[in-house]
């Protein structure tokens, strides 16, 4: 494992994100401790001690099973991250509540590292706003030592981001963007890399590998790459482009079993190098897959935040994965095939419309509209 300095610690480069840990019979809200023990176990004594988790993941879940895998560890061994989950617009009047249950679950007395999450368009004005004061409690919850470093992450606009760096620069120190080669243009990662190598605030990335979408495949241009190294696997790719990007400090990967773990661990043994030429080749093969047979697709990253709030119970990503599916191969046989599986008031046609989903989605996806639009497009055929 190699490392990048962070002020005065040494941070290693890859981080365990706790959003897709291993589940027991496919439910997302029940992580399955043993297993996450074991990767846990496998992490510390192979050099992570990076590790990520929020209030929202797995069900609410994510921080308690954490909190039990390190609960052996001595807490100076390992820094652990969570946040305080602004994406649901009522958790606003709730920040102390949840901060003090955060350590419980945790099973920490402070945060190493803590972050205003998921910075966007939909909550910009309630974290700005000093009547509520969200700020404020952060910031004196670190002079009491109960958060070590102050940050925040951010899954909004550009200029969504700069009002809010404008407002509390001087108490942040890091930032987390979704960074990846397929959303350096898509989503206008670049321009949010410039600004914080601009302001010499550090790096880290969520979302390297999309939802796993980059693990799968380096987007047709495997043939290319293969002639740099013909060994490294797409998710090998997606690594070191990130590890090209200035100012980048930890890379968060959301490991959902031991084998990735142990895979992605041999791959941060040393630091990779990647040259220019491969580099945009990655950035051609994500333009065009953008741009190209795509283009029709939305950009869900399987997040599950907006299943919490579907009071139809939904299960959304999926139904948006056979979505991009769907549009993908222009129909096929693999989303009819699943469809037909899946009970009729789980459907796309059981949508409402009622819009909460959309309210709490990272990606800005207009839900509703793709499930009508979706729905329409089965109807058709």
């Amino acid at each position: 494992m190699f490392y990048n300095k962070f002020q005065d610690i040494e941070l290693s480069a890859l981080g365990m994100g706790c959003m897709r840990l291993p589940v027991i019979d496919g439910d997302d809200s029940r992580p399955d401790e043993a297993a996450v023990c074991e990767m846990v176990d496998y992490a510390m004594a192979n050099g992570i001690n990076y590790y990520d988790t929020a209030w929202g993941y797995h069900g609410g879940n994510s921080e308690t099973v954490l909190g039990k895998a390190l609960a052996k560890y001595d807490h100076k061994d390992y820094y652990i991250a969570s946040k305080f989950p602004g994406y649901d617009l009522s958790n606003f009047g709730r920040i102390e509540e949840i901060f003090e249950a955060q350590l419980k679950k945790c099973g920490v007395d402070y945060f190493d590292f803590y972050l205003f999450h998921n910075v966007c368009e939909m909550n910009i004005e309630k974290y700005l706003d000093d009547e509520i004061g969200v700020r404020d409690y952060l910031v004196k919850q670190k002079e009491a030592g109960r958060i070590r470093h102050l940050g925040f992450s951010c899954h909004g606009t550009f200029d969504t981001m700069h009002r809010f760096v404008k407002k509390y620069w001087q108490d942040l120190e890091f930032c987390q963007i979704q960074l990846n080669y397929l959303d350096f243009e898509f989503q206008d990662a670049k321009s949010k890399v410039e600004y914080l190598n601009n302001l010499g605030m550090p790096i880290w990335v969520m979302e390297g590998l999309r939802g796993g979408k980059l693990a799968q495949s380096a987007l047709g241009a495997e043939k290319i790459l293969a002639k740099s190294n013909p060994d490294w696997t797409p998710a090998n790719w997606a690594f070191a482009f990130l590890e090209s990007v200035p100012g980048v400090t930890v890379i968060l990967s959301g490991m959902s079993n031991f084998e990735q773990l142990k895979q992605n661990i041999d791959f941060f043994d040393e630091k990779k190098a990647i040259s220019d030429d491969d580099i945009a080749t990655l950035l051609t093969a994500a333009h065009f897959d953008t741009t190209g047979k795509n283009a029709g697709t939305v950009p869900c990253t399987a997040c599950r935040y907006c299943t919490t709030h579907c009071p139809q119970g939904l299960d959304i990503p999926r139904l948006l994965a056979l979505y991009n599916e769907h549009a993908y191969s222009e129909g096929g046989f693999i989303a009819p095939m699943a469809l037909a599986a899946i009970d009729k008031d789980k459907l796309p046609s059981a949508c409402i419309g009622c819009g909460a989903c959309a309210k709490v989605c990272p990606q800005t996806i207009d839900i509703p509209g793709t499930m009508k639009k979706f729905t329409e497009l089965l109807a058709g055929e």
